[in-house]
């Protein structure tokens, strides 16, 4: 808090982020403005909803505050910086960029809201450092009055999912990020204006493409699918590596890399499943002479943002905010980032700092270094909600049902004068 307290021109804004951030570090059940109010011991939900909505605080401002405390705890050699979406499903249109959409979350199309992030990834830790609320272009960004209802800027302009991605990017190399790799999905690593803008700023990356995809091979003289390429490969070209921990230990694949283009530093990555035989291909490029487990290593850490996600929804409540408001919105997430990044810097500032060896197990004596859950598990001790009376619940429950008759009474209001054309 006192990273942050200076953002806060008053004290019941910083109190109650205060209160809201140890809310998202708790055991409540749902991580909205009702439930954090009652951990907090308010009578009512109107501080936490004050300070999604109407308080005086910059959100970006501490957003940059996030990536320095991430830099500050989780910074080392070898850092990645990673991008990806993740879905927020919700129900009705009003929600800011809400529309019927893919999502990654449900597997399917669903009525969401699709937020771009960054995570930042190093041997210490991964966490995420910022965030983009993704406006569809047409039911959207060309909807003034609709863009007005849900509180949109103007300076809000429809961008690209990889638009949202470099900009997020650049952004934290200005800030003095040190990393020297980007990784992403397909979704990014197909876009040519994101990796064209990654190579003029001299940053290596290793993109996820389609097995369609079409690489020059022969110095740059013949165009083929990166499929064809994979199957032409002698047996000899295939190199086992393991792209880093899982649960179960190294994660082993088969790899091989072949040159593409015209340029030193621009490779076919291509990963093989050594059980399943499946294939994914990486276009590769640096800006100096890298080895094979180097660009392995960089593909294998793209799966720390999906461990961020899991993380941020499962343990500080990222997704479970009940807002409509492009405020109200990068408020909560930025938050919820905020104390996800303290769960990350705690765990790193507490693991062993003995050398390890990531081929061979630890010994089954010893315990695991602290996790983020466990870390999270044995703060709500420390900083346990005060013990609440029974005639407290008793309140809350009132309030609740209260406000859900309201709720309820004005939706059958509305139903019924849809349905009688009043």
């Amino acid at each position: 808090m006192a990273r942050i307290a200076g953002r806060f021109g008053r004290v019941e804004p910083r109190a109650s982020a205060r209160a809201y951030l140890l809310g998202l570090l708790s055991q409540a059940e749902r991580k909205n403005c009702w439930q954090l109010a009652e951990q907090a011991g308010h009578i009512r939900p109107g501080p936490m909803q004050r300070l999604l909505r109407y308080a005086r605080w910059d959100a970006d401002a501490v957003r940059d505050d996030v990536r320095v405390y991430a830099v500050d705890h989780l910074g080392t050699d070898g850092g990645v910086l990673i991008v990806d979406e993740t879905g927020f499903v919700k129900k009705g249109r009003a929600s800011a960029g809400v529309q019927r959409q893919y999502t990654g979350t449900a597997g399917r199309i669903e009525n969401s809201q699709v937020g771009v992030f960054l995570a930042y990834a190093t041997s210490r830790g991964r966490a995420l450092i910022d965030r983009r609320l993704y406006l569809p272009e047409q039911s959207w960004s060309a909807d003034p009055e609709r863009r007005q209802a849900a509180g949109i800027p103007e300076t809000a302009q429809f961008a690209t999912k990889p638009r949202l991605a470099w900009e997020m990017i650049a952004a934290a190399l200005d800030a003095g990020v040190e990393a020297a790799w980007v990784t992403g999905d397909e979704a990014y690593g197909q876009d040519p204006q994101l990796r064209a803008a990654l190579e003029a700023r001299g940053t290596g990356y290793v993109m996820a493409v389609a097995c369609s995809t079409r690489v020059r091979i022969n110095s740059g003289r013949t165009p083929v699918r990166a499929d064809t390429v994979a199957d032409r490969l002698p047996a000899t070209a295939w190199q086992r590596h393991s792209a880093g921990p899982g649960a179960k230990g190294p994660r082993y694949y088969d790899w091989a890399w072949v040159h593409i283009g015209t340029g030193e530093h621009r490779h076919l990555l291509v990963r093989r499943n050594r059980t399943s035989g499946e294939l994914a291909f990486y276009l590769c490029w640096s800006p100096t002479t890298v080895t094979l487990a180097e660009l392995v290593r960089v593909a294998g850490v793209r799966w720390s943002v999906e461990e961020c996600f899991q993380a941020a929804k499962s343990q500080v409540g990222l997704d479970h905010y009940q807002v409509r408001h492009w405020t109200s919105w990068h408020r909560h997430i930025t938050l919820a980032m905020l104390a996800l990044v303290f769960l990350a810097a705690v765990a790193a500032d507490a693991a062993p700092r003995r050398p390890t060896d990531p081929h061979r197990p630890a010994s089954s004596r010893e315990p695991i270094s602290l996790t983020v859950p466990e870390i999270r598990h044995l703060l709500t001790t420390v900083f346990g909600p005060p013990v609440v009376t029974a005639a407290r619940m008793l309140h809350w429950s009132i309030w609740r049902r209260h406000h859900q008759a309201t709720a309820r009474h004005s939706h059958y209001r509305r139903r019924s004068a849809d349905e009688t054309g009043g």
